[in-house]
């Protein structure tokens, strides 16, 4: 698929977009394997459809569109992520989560509402996953203030940013807000939704590798109230 050089309103001008864009389209077309596409978009309950390109092969040949490319500004990571969601195959998709992983140190908090699209549109556990842990966390690392657009997004109707902010601290081990992690848990232990249930169980196993004890202390007094999901998975490894 070739890019659309006529960008939608609202994403951003990026000549390092532009760039990469051709590359990415270019060589991940190339690469496409109509029977693999299938079962891979199978898999992934249709969410979108799939160019068929394995994970490994696909990262290798991110390598080779990114290879001597200048580090982005903020404004070339909001350009390539969004017109990254325009393209339908999920691969694209892939490709900008791995990107914003990489340089996600050269945004500020100004770039969440960036993020809360992609979590919102198109979505599934494939991509809000890594984006949690791997953008909103360290973006919340390094500066307070996004602390408080948590806040806001576990109280959310959309299942992806309930699910983002249970797990935006994924990777902080010790540095864990462990106040802000219980209470995320307790106001959504009884939510409806499998992603829900299964993010609280996630968010207090990885954490209880850091705090046994806690997390311990923190099912056994709401187990009244979590989710027997919920439970199972925080206390999977103790």
């Amino acid at each position: 698929m070739r890019p659309n050089t006529r960008r939608p309103p609202g994403i951003p001008h990026s000549a390092l977009a532009d760039v990469l864009l051709e590359r990415l389209t270019t060589t991940y077309g190339a690469a496409a394997d109509s029977e693999r596409a299938g079962p891979m978009a199978a898999y992934m309950k249709d969410v979108s459809p799939f160019l068929g390109i394995r994970t490994p092969e696909r990262r290798a040949l991110s390598r080779i569109v990114t290879k001597d490319t200048p580090p982005p500004t903020e404004t070339d990571c909001a350009a390539l992520a969004l017109r990254c969601r325009e393209l339908a195959e999920r691969e694209y998709r892939y490709f900008a989560v791995d990107y914003l992983r990489r340089h996600v140190s050269r945004c500020s908090p100004g770039f969440l509402p960036v993020v809360r699209h992609l979590l919102v549109t198109g979505s599934w556990w494939d991509t809000v996953d890594l984006l949690a842990a791997h953008t909103v966390g360290p973006l919340v690392a390094a500066d307070p203030r996004p602390a408080a657009v948590m806040d806001a997004w576990i109280e959310d109707d959309d299942i992806w940013l309930v699910r983002t902010a249970l797990l935006h601290q994924l990777a902080y081990k010790s540095a864990t807000d462990t106040e802000r992690l219980f209470a995320y848990c307790r106001r959504r232990a009884g939510h409806p939704d499998f992603f829900v249930r299964k993010a609280i169980g996630w968010a207090l196993r990885e954490y209880a590798k850091t705090d046994p004890e806690a997390v311990r202390a923190f099912v056994a007094d709401q187990r009244a109230l979590l989710a027997p999901l919920s439970v199972r998975e925080a206390l999977k490894n103790l």
